[in-house]
């Protein structure tokens, strides 16, 4: 096996391994976006072998990068011309899945971008925001299973606030956990739990109502 063969299938091995380390993060909004309910979580049993997955992308990248730039011995011993490689072989390919590779283990970091804004509902302080009729405004945490990253909160937000009766939500993945202030006349808290699970994210224990 060449030089130009060996780090086309390191390449190939580090693209596949950029988008498996990604589909935690990738799935909930391709969930979103294609509007199909119940798969977001489909691969967040995934997120604890990510960094050992981004660990493994960047290492076969990098041996591939170490094959295509080191000299090979024909190149050295014989000045005649080679034959020109192919464009999976060549360094124009392997810059591409470099750059596609990047733009994957980056993911978590921008895929907020795929979903609307939702104003007030950014931080846990604008979930804390009562109403001024408190008698009739309640508000819950909630263990939510699932969420792996920024996008994973998103999604908990974007569809919560689709729900009449919402006025604030803040998600948090790193708590595992969802806060979310609501008027009693409007919604129960069973219409949110529903609206959480139909995500394909799981709420793993019973509202805890706070006044």
């Amino acid at each position: 096996m060449n030089n130009s063969t060996l780090s086309s299938k390191s390449a190939s091995a580090g693209f596949f391994a950029a988008i498996v380390a990604s589909l935690c993060c990738i799935t909930p909004v391709f969930s979103f976006l294609a509007g199909i309910g119940g798969i977001a979580a489909t691969f967040s049993w995934m997120e604890p072998f990510r960094p050992y997955l981004i660990a493994l992308t960047i290492g076969v990248l990098g041996f591939a990068w170490y094959i295509k730039l080191k000299p090979s011995k024909n190149e050295i011993d014989c000045d005649c011309d080679d034959e020109k490689p192919s464009f999976l072989q060549s360094k124009k390919f392997l810059s591409v899945i470099t750059v596609f590779a990047g733009l994957m283990l980056s993911f978590p970091s921008y895929a907020h971008i795929f979903y609307p804004s939702n104003p007030g509902s950014s931080s846990p302080e604008s979930a804390m925001v009562l109403d001024q009729d408190t008698t009739k405004t309640n508000k819950i945490i909630l263990n939510v299973n699932g969420m792996t990253c920024a996008g994973c909160e998103t999604h908990i937000v974007t569809e919560l606030n689709k729900l009449k009766g919402v006025k604030s939500v803040f998600a948090s993945y790193a708590d595992g956990t969802a806060t979310i202030e609501f008027s009693q006349d409007s919604l129960t808290q069973r219409d949110i739990v529903m609206a959480i699970d139909k995500t394909g994210y799981k709420v793993i224990d019973k509202p805890e109502n706070k006044d």
